[in-house]
């Protein structure tokens, strides 16, 4: 049986092995029409599985029902680009229930479509009613950085490494109001985390960019005390301010602050394997594909300097 010391170290390597794809764009169904008529303008794609089947309820056995003309979809994407998951329906750091079923369904898919790595987020969407029965707040809330949590996520880090056989990366969340009295920054927690476990990161560079506006800090301040070893994926986005405060909105371009982030991670981040573009497919027909192209071209183009 390998030590602790040595599977984190076995971790560490299979981060640094990783396939160097490039830059991809986050499918979405609004998006299918740019796809097809641009495969150059982009590496690989990433989906979000977790939209290509409908859950019936933790009651129903099967609890998945699979949407078939989406999965021939796939299929066929596969055959043009490679394809990577982007879940967001694990709720990990949610405190009373680890939806082990979730996990099963992603080991699935990733024997299906050979997926390199995959993802979810760094926070929890779902939670208990006083009777038990389980709500989704359509959000990704954010956990509290203290040893309590990072204990729970640790053990739910290391089932999901046992039962999905590729590396599994947390993106670091966005969160429009802070919790009081953290034991830890939100960078140390990231660090403690990654080191416990040999999890990765998908570092979402808008919403470090969305955070440092919203609640006023530096947000070279919080890159400069990562471990950005461990990134393996990046994610950029568009946003907009409403009311005062910056929205995650995946609307459009890519802020230049966002921009200047990257060029200056990129080369610190040495197993980084990907960088994505998000646009939120109802707001595409606003951006349009001439922008879209080009937000994908000036990535393609730090990717090539960098990498």
């Amino acid at each position: 049986m390998l030590s602790v010391k040595q599977e984190l170290k076995n971790f560490t390597n299979t981060l640094s092995s990783l396939p160097k794809l490039g830059v991809g764009l986050l499918f979405q169904a609004p998006l299918q029409s740019f796809v097809e008529a641009n495969f150059d303008s982009f590496d690989f794609l990433e989906i979000i599985p977790d939209t290509f089947w409908n859950d019936l309820g933790a009651s129903v056995t099967p609890r998945y029902e699979e949407n078939q003309n989406a999965q021939k979809y796939i299929e066929f994407l596969s055959k043009h680009k490679p394809i990577i998951a982007h879940s967001i329906g694990l709720s990990i750091g949610s405190a009373d229930w680890f939806d082990i079923i979730h996990v099963a369904q992603i080991a699935k898919w990733q024997r299906q479509y050979h997926f390199p790595w995959h993802s979810d987020h760094l926070s929890f969407s779902r939670l208990l009613q006083a009777f038990g029965h389980p709500i989704d707040v359509g959000l990704t809330m954010p956990v509290p950085y203290d040893a309590e949590v990072l204990d729970i996520l640790v053990e739910r880090i290391n089932y999901v490494h046992q039962e999905v056989s590729v590396p599994f990366l947390l993106e670091n969340n966005v969160y429009y109001f802070e919790i009081p009295s953290q034991e830890m920054s939100e960078a140390d927690f990231l660090n403690q985390l990654t080191a416990r476990t040999g999890c990765g990161l998908l570092l979402d560079l808008h919403n470090v960019y969305v955070n440092a506006y919203n609640h006023r800090f530096d947000p070279w301040d919080f890159l400069d005390n990562l471990d950005l070893t461990q990134v393996v994926e990046i994610h950029l986005a568009g946003g907009m301010v409403m009311e005062g405060f910056y929205l995650d909105a995946h609307s459009g371009v890519c802020p230049e602050v966002v921009w200047q982030l990257l060029e200056k991670v990129l080369p610190k981040a040495p197993n980084v394997a990907g960088i994505v573009f998000e646009i939120f497919g109802t707001y595409y027909n606003h951006m349009g594909p001439e922008l879209l192209k080009q937000e994908l071209s000036r990535a393609k183009a730090i990717w090539k300097t960098n990498r």
